[in-house]
């Protein structure tokens, strides 16, 4: 190789390494709350997910992860766990600047790892997005398949009383199951459910 083609090779192989080392998903911080409030609540004021208030945020930090690049956060997403074999995908949220460059699906992915880490067989999620979540191998389930203490947020939603989000489930098939008790499950008939004690 002549030394002009390996000086050539050699920047590539720079700007690669820069360019991946500006974009990851990594868990969030204390210091992400203001921003990861900014990008959900910009989505939140279109009707596509609950508002974030600071409190709610700084308590579930560690549920969190955020897309970073070039040292701005500019998604993010949270794994809440709802049962012994599901944890549910939440407030998955992009910066509409950065809307189609797979952000959302990396994010995501790091939520199917993050399952796969902690036991979690099964991945579900209240959408509008059927076909996205339908491309990362999600499928359309009936709400009342779903645990009772999915809706405990739900009595803050505007649309409480006629939910139109889409449920979707994924089923990690190399996660082993465990013996745990079973959760309870929705009342068929019933948009929101009122929680029992034990589960508010």
């Amino acid at each position: 190789m002549g030394r002009i083609a390996l000086k050539k090779c050699q920047t590539w192989r720079a700007n690669r390494d820069i360019l991946c080392a500006a974009k990851m998903v990594r868990p969030a911080r204390l210091i992400d709350v203001p921003r990861i409030q900014e990008i959900i609540n910009s989505h939140a004021e279109r009707g596509r997910m609950l508002f974030k208030n600071f409190a709610q945020l700084y308590e579930n930090i560690r549920d969190f992860a955020v897309y970073e690049y070039g040292g701005d956060v500019v998604g993010c997403v949270a794994l809440g766990i709802v049962w012994s074999d599901m944890a549910e995908i939440r407030s998955l949220a992009v910066d509409e600047d950065f809307i189609g460059r797979g952000i959302g699906r990396s994010l995501v992915e790091w939520c199917v790892e993050d399952a796969r880490r902690l036991g979690v067989r099964k991945l579900m999620s209240l959408t509008y997005e059927q076909g996205f979540f339908e491309k990362l191998g999600f499928g359309v389930v009936e709400k009342e398949t779903l645990p009772l203490k999915v809706w405990s947020e739900c009595v803050r939603c505007p649309k409480n009383l006629a939910c139109d989000e889409i449920a979707m489930v994924r089923e990690l098939f190399d996660v082993p199951q465990i013996d745990a008790p079973v959760a309870i499950p929705t009342p068929r008939g019933v948009s929101i459910p009122v929680l029992p004690a034990e589960y508010d």
